[in-house]
């Protein structure tokens, strides 16, 4: 298989790596020439810097999309129309422009895309669904996930001021750029049929996009829960809990173990001395890391290319997510409430 990669950031690297690791060799970069890491690990490999002559000249099976998040419909528009098939990166575009575009070039062409949370392939946190659509946390009441990093630290070989996350003009935001667990908790929990936020640019980075944010989201099976996002803590923490009437998921990706608390007295009883939960904990294979989400995502794109399975995350999930993403940024200024009836906006 042939793939074409738009985007040599840190992102674009990664999957470029992660091809070979998996035994692709017959890759070609799309390139601005802007990206600030050295070029070393990409002598050797066809460049090219139009899209549409990458595209006629060497026909790719795929294409890889890594570029700025404002840039991605330029990239996947045509990429489509060309029958390729996509891994869009996360989020799939920074407005709702052209996403119907896209669709219909791919229902035309056949294209399919996979668009890339890689948290969708994170072991304890598939444990987590399994264990909820099992019925181990019964009804599902409260949920709440907090995810913060210091966004000087996330590129150190790069000025944090004029990284797209830090850009309105490239897309960035914390809301629209950690926008992972609002794709991963509709994965685990289920659909959410309103959201409300509170978010701005309140610390002293010399961003020009919201920093912190507070998401409020109600699920459609009648969960309250919410989502913590921010650009300005130190040490960095992502974290998610869900509590149900049988008991509590609790999950760290620090080291990526889930904890289920389980109580053995029926939910709404009462005893002076309540039994300790059952504990029960599941970690990753051991020697897991980061990249191996990537790794793992990488390897589902091959088989979504060769056609053995369809992606697990649609093009559709991406959009979903977006709309959640830039309902919550507006939620902020308008001061509504997102509602959404049966999957339909």
């Amino acid at each position: 298989m042939k793939f074409l990669i738009a985007g040599l950031g840190s992102i674009g690297r990664r999957h470029f790596r992660n091809l070979i690791t998996l035994g692709e060799k017959d890759i070609v970069l799309l390139r601005s020439h802007l990206a600030t890491l050295p070029d070393d690990e990409l002598a050797g490999y066809p460049v090219e810097t139009d899209l549409y002559e990458a595209l006629k000249k060497h026909n790719p099976d795929a294409v890889i999309i890594a570029n700025p998040t404002a840039l991605h419909m330029d990239v996947a528009i045509p990429a489509a129309e060309a029958g390729c098939h996509i891994l869009l990166e996360k989020p799939v575009s920074h407005s709702l422009d052209r996403l119907d575009e896209l669709q219909k070039a791919a229902e035309k062409s056949g294209s399919r895309i996979l668009v890339g949370f890689q948290f969708r392939h994170h072991p304890t946190l598939n444990k987590a669904r399994e264990l909820i659509q099992a019925g181990a946390l019964g009804q599902v009441l409260a949920v709440h996930a907090h995810w913060g990093e210091y966004l000087p630290n996330w590129h150190p070989w790069e000025d944090y001021r004029q990284s797209y996350a830090a850009r309105a003009d490239l897309g960035g935001g914390v809301i629209v750029t950690l926008t992972h667990p609002l794709d991963y908790l509709r994965f685990i929990v289920g659909e959410v049929d309103a959201l409300w936020s509170f978010n701005g640019h309140v610390s002293p980075l010399e961003i020009t996009v919201e920093d912190v944010a507070e998401i409020g989201l109600k699920f459609k099976n009648g969960a309250i829960g919410g989502m913590h996002l921010n650009y300005v803590q130190r040490p960095p923490v992502h974290r998610l809990e869900i509590v149900g009437t049988k008991g509590t998921l609790r999950w760290d990706n620090s080291d990526g173990i889930l904890h289920l608390y389980q109580m053995s007295m029926p939910f709404g009883s009462y005893s002076d001395n309540p039994p300790a939960p059952v504990v029960e904990t599941f970690s990753p294979p051991e020697g897991f890391e980061r990249n191996q989400l990537f790794v793992a995502q990488t390897r589902h794109f091959l088989e979504t290319v060769r056609g053995e399975s369809e992606p697990v995350c649609s093009l559709e999930d991406g959009i979903r997510a977006l709309k959640m993403a830039l309902a919550a940024i507006e939620s902020q200024s308008t001061s509504m409430v997102w509602i959404s009836k049966n999957g339909a906006d």
